[in-house]
């Protein structure tokens, strides 16, 4: 069976997608129709959209349904002749009461249906069943033309439909199917019958158009290690690169030009921006991964005189260039310090001022971490590069080219002779810009990341911004997870609680505003934390000892994480169980452990173990000294595990009772400070 959907020029970032959901809604609906098959397979260019299945079978499988009718008793009566019951479920399922079945379910005998359903031929389906696939595809953009009714990425010009030899007949808007094709636009035949869905492939081969997108990407391919030769270079590969020009030919001649080595001395990532996002060529490197004068570009053409292709795309290239490089001059003409005014220009968000507000703001910020987290010696590298952070948005090379703030940031505070850690930091301060992102090298960099991200989570809370269950408009999930990532990675122990007051008083919020702030910021912590694979119970009690610095709450987890396993803190958390059902039965028993009244040898090792082990888990807990820690706890696990071995804690003797009631309370304490261990499901 094949189904083509010819149209004009769909956007390449769209047809991936659809393929794939072509490709499950075909499975989808030849399974609830009962038509099987062997293999689906879905194929796109810029101007069609191709299904082909084969070994599709020729009728539908038969169906057999049973239906359950009222009581045998209630649809014949005792002469066996049957009731309204019977006469009305029987016709409800379009069978004869003379073929009801009495059926036993759980001792009670019911009347049952059995309706057979032949097989249809599939020919008779298939018209329902594709123009459903076509009409349910769904677009990021549709656009309509005849019909307002009926919309589409881009406007149906032609369907061919087949199913062998034979068309498989639907109209979609004003275009009936058939077996007409085209060719390729420029080089391929303007009307291609075709006779057997099984010549499809081949026929529209022969007219310039490589439909299997696998088949086409080895074409590339080839052709750009065929040029990696002639030029001496290796060129940028990137996938998503790849992809895009995958999409935008049918028959892919990749070419390659050059441009003026002058424009070598403008910032790479200038260049690499230029070719790559503007004109979506392959950047050329040389051994040693330096940029070349050259590019790699695919023509949907392949021209008698391809010099003709490469010079109109050089000339193209050299435009942007020149105006890169225009704009880079002039942009040198001033300092990114003397751009910090220009910046009250710019507003932020209408309730949060200006760019130059938030600047003064973020500088603050990211200064009292520094001081607070110890790291003096970069405070005066994070103030300079607060200051001058956002200057390069005001500059032409980003109102251009805005993908490359914070770089041209870089290379302008390094050509103003600004050292190379502030260069660093203005570029770092929004890295990582998406998920599985490069993370910032620098301390000035991260901090100035997080006092951004902070910045973002305090002010939009005290406007009224905060994110809901459903929309997340200013993206403070991923300012919360960001500050996660960068303490983690930099090993920044930095205490968000204080940093959120400190940062509410700075804007001149309510303590309040900071008090939810740090409620969602603790959300968005725990599911980070899940997510790196920790159990709920072990996230929850980790973060029950110590929430506000997220990175002692990874490096506890990490610390019980890997002693999860042994036996002693299984013990111990099954212990910690026992303790708690236990004092929550009988109360905690006397105020102090008196301890001429412990009898049993177990009894006095527990109590003196807790004596012996409080402070050690306390200093353990408050210098975060988290092995440390374990190992206090598995000293005391032996001890406990024993006592409940040997000890009668609910004893006929009051006062003993009240005493063994007393040492698991302050057991309890201990074990308390480590976090809830009887919540572990050991």
């Amino acid at each position: 069976m094949l189904l083509e959907i010819g149209t004009e020029e769909i956007p390449s970032r769209f047809i991936p997608g659809t393929l794939e959901f072509i490709n499950r809604q075909a499975a989808d609906k030849l399974e609830e129709n009962r038509i099987d098959f062997e293999d689906i397979s879905t194929f796109g260019t810029p101007r069609r959209l191709t299904l082909i299945v084969k070994g599709v079978t020729l009728l539908q499988k038969d169906v057999v349904t049973e239906f359950k009718g009222p009581k045998w008793s209630q649809a014949f009566d005792a002469n066996g002749n049957p009731t309204k019951a019977a006469k009305g479920f029987a016709k409800s399922k379009g069978v004869d009461f003379e073929d009801l079945e009495p059926r036993e379910l759980n001792g009670v005998k019911y009347a049952f249906a059995r309706k057979s359903e032949k097989g249809r031929p599939a020919q008779e389906i298939l018209p329902g069943i594709l123009p459903s696939i076509i009409q349910s595809i769904v677009f990021p953009k549709s656009m309509y033309w005849d019909n307002p009714s009926l919309k589409f990425a881009r406007p149906i010009r032609w369907i061919v439909s087949l199913f062998g030899k034979e068309i498989i007949p639907f109209v979609i808007g004003k275009v009936e199917s058939g077996r007409i094709t085209r060719g390729h636009r420029f080089m391929g035949s303007k009307s291609i019958e075709i006779e057997d869905a099984s010549e499809y492939l081949d026929k529209l081969y022969d007219n310039y158009v490589i439909v299997d997108q696998h088949k086409r990407k080895q074409k590339m391919l080839s052709g750009i290690s065929s040029l990696e030769k002639e030029i001496s270079g290796k060129a940028d590969k990137f996938p998503e690169l790849l992809e895009e020009n995958l999409y935008l030919v049918e028959f892919p001649v990749p070419f390659y030009g050059t441009f003026d080595s002058d424009f070598l001395e403008i910032p790479e990532e200038v260049l690499t921006t230029t070719m790559i996002h503007h004109q979506k060529y392959l950047p050329v490197r040389d051994e040693n991964g330096n940029l070349m004068p050259y590019f790699i570009g695919f023509s949907n053409n392949r021209a008698a005189n391809m010099a003709i292709v490469r010079e109109g795309n050089e000339r193209v290239l050299k435009a942007r260039l020149s105006d890169a490089a225009f704009f880079w001059t002039e942009d040198l003409k001033k300092t990114l310090s003397s751009r910090v005014q220009e910046l009250k220009n710019v507003v932020y968000q209408e309730k949060l001022g200006s760019l130059y507000d938030k600047v003064v703001h973020t500088r603050n910020i990211s200064s009292w971490i520094c001081e607070h987290c110890g790291m003096a010696e970069h405070l005066s590298n994070v103030q300079k590069a607060g200051y001058i952070s956002k200057s390069d948005l005001v500059t032409n090379m980003v109102y251009e080219f805005p993908e490359l703030q914070g770089v041209m940031g870089r290379e302008y505070a390094l050509k103003n002779g600004e050292p190379l850690e502030v260069a660093k930091a203005i570029e770092e301060q929004y890295l990582p810009r998406f998920s599985g992102d490069r993370l910032p090298e620098s301390y000035p960099g991260a901090l100035l990341g997080i006092a951004e991200r902070t910045y973002n989570i305090l002010s939009c809370f005290k406007t009224g911004l905060q994110v809901s269950s459903s929309q997340d408009p200013y993206g403070l999930r991923r300012s919360a997870r960001t500050i996660n990532e960068l303490i983690w990675a930099l090993g920044i122990d930095l205490d968000i609680r204080e940093l959120f007051f400190f940062t509410a008083e700075e804007l001149d919020a309510e303590s309040s505003i900071a008090e939810t702030a740090l409620e969602f910021f603790d959300q968005r912590l725990f599911m980070h934390l899940k997510e790196k694979g920790y159990s709920h119970e072990m996230v929850r009690m980790s973060m029950s000892v110590i929430s506000e610095r997220p990175l002692q709450t990874l490096r506890l987890l990490d610390t019980l994480q890997n002693v999860k396993d042994e036996e002693w803190f299984s013990n111990l958390a099954t212990a910690a169980v026992r303790v708690k059902n236990i004092l929550v039965k009988s109360g905690e028993g006397s105020p102090e452990v008196q301890r001429e009244l412990l009898k049993e040898k177990e009894e006095v090792s527990l109590y003196d173990s807790v004596v012996k082990i409080q402070p050690k888990v306390q200093h353990a807990v408050e210098n975060y000294q988290w092995k440390e820690l374990a190992v206090q706890l598995s000293e005391l696990s032996p001890s406990i595990t024993s006592f409940f071995d040997k000890v009668l804690v609910i004893s006929d003797d009051e006062k003993i009772r009240e005493n063994r009631l007393a040492i698991l309370a302050a057991c309890h304490g201990l074990l308390r400070k480590a976090g809830d261990l009887g919540s572990l499901n050991m």
